[in-house]
């Protein structure tokens, strides 16, 4: 495996820990700050709205862009700056902003996210580095909402999204590797 997708899948690791530590448990938090089901939905719904249409309009773009790389970090910076701002939710409004800047985030991410990871996966390998990635998603899913469990049960929201921040950091950190050469990153 290229070190380049060894980086991207460390880096999304690192993210998809960061966010599925609230999953399971997102409602109960929304309830927290006042919220019902229904904010939950359109909060829910904001996110996807703002990713998706973001990510058509910016995509065009991205394929022309000679640097991918800054799009990678730039998503993961922003997805840092979005589990810090959970900290800073309490009504809707403060929630609808944080999931707009997070549906941003994925937006500027995923298309360069996969461009990237395409480039450096084998033609003879492609379902097994794609089914890595795939697999460590779920599986870092999963880590997260038992620790995100455990980490609002026992110290609250407040600290869960301090968590969630450090965790995302690290993801982040990592994806500034990407910039250290094509020949470095194609190397096994």
């Amino acid at each position: 495996m290229k070190k380049g997708i060894k980086i991207l899948l460390v880096s999304d690791g690192w993210v998809n820990l960061a966010l599925g530590m609230i999953g399971p448990i997102y409602a109960i938090f929304v309830e927290e700050i006042g919220g019902d089901i229904l904010d939950a939905s359109w909060a829910f719904s904001t996110y996807m709205f703002t990713a998706g249409i973001i990510m058509y309009l910016l995509s065009k773009w991205e394929d022309k862009a000679k640097h991918k790389e800054k799009f990678v970090v730039a998503g993961y910076a922003l997805t840092s700056l979005g589990c810090l701002m959970y900290f800073f939710v309490h009504n809707q409004a403060t929630l609808l902003l944080t999931q707009a800047v997070l549906g941003l985030s994925v937006a500027i991410l995923s298309p360069s996210f996969d461009a990237i990871y395409s480039h450096y996966v084998k033609a003879s390998e492609e379902a097994s580095n794609w089914g890595i990635w795939e697999a460590l998603s779920y599986i870092a899913t999963a880590i997260a909402a038992i620790i995100g469990g455990y980490i609002a049960n026992s110290f609250g929201f407040k600290t869960l999204f301090v968590v969630m921040f450090i965790v995302s950091l690290f993801g982040t950190i990592q994806s500034f590797a990407l910039y250290r050469g094509k020949k470095y990153l194609n190397a096994e």
